[in-house]
């Protein structure tokens, strides 16, 4: 009964966890598409500059390659974890808590990673307003993917006891 009452929070989380990470790869899409677009041009007869990263962003500053790059990652992962998420909320049992708990607990360290490198890219201050709001959602992100997994495993907790 008590796992019952868990079931409708889990949903909520995991439908407020799948629209952020839907959002953090429409972003991070396009700033990779941007970075793509204008990134160097490195014609046969040119060098490349002394400062060269291959991870080059026209835009922010040095850690939003990195943070964009692992954000998209994470973003595909916590994609996924909503689907693995939305077969164990349908069924609510033991036996698919595994799979659900396994993809979400994976997700939550990829958006702990990208959150670290957002926080170097707050730090470094220079940054637009599409890549704070991305920094914002991986911070949030951080705690409620983290809130997901306690409620499906609360749940299972207090089923079992």
């Amino acid at each position: 009964m008590a796992g019952e009452q868990l079931k409708p929070v889990a949903g909520l989380l995991l439908l407020l966890n799948f629209c952020m990470y839907v959002i953090v790869l429409g972003i991070g899409g396009w700033a990779m598409n941007r970075a793509i677009d204008h990134a160097f041009i490195i014609g046969p007869e040119l060098e490349l500059p002394a400062h060269f990263s291959p991870i080059h962003f026209p835009m922010g500053n040095a850690a939003t390659g990195f943070f964009v790059l692992f954000a998209l990652i994470a973003g595909v992962v916590g994609v996924a974890s909503a689907i693995s998420g939305l077969n164990h909320i349908r069924y609510w049992d033991v036996d698919s808590l595994p799979s659900a708990a396994y993809v979400a607990t994976i997700a939550w360290t990829l958006t702990l990673l990208a959150m670290g490198f957002a926080c170097k890219e707050i730090e470094l201050h220079v940054r637009n307003a599409r890549l704070r709001t991305m920094e914002a959602f991986m911070i949030i992100l951080s705690a409620t993917q983290l809130l997901y997994i306690a409620a499906i495993h609360g749940a299972s907790a207090r089923r079992r006891a």
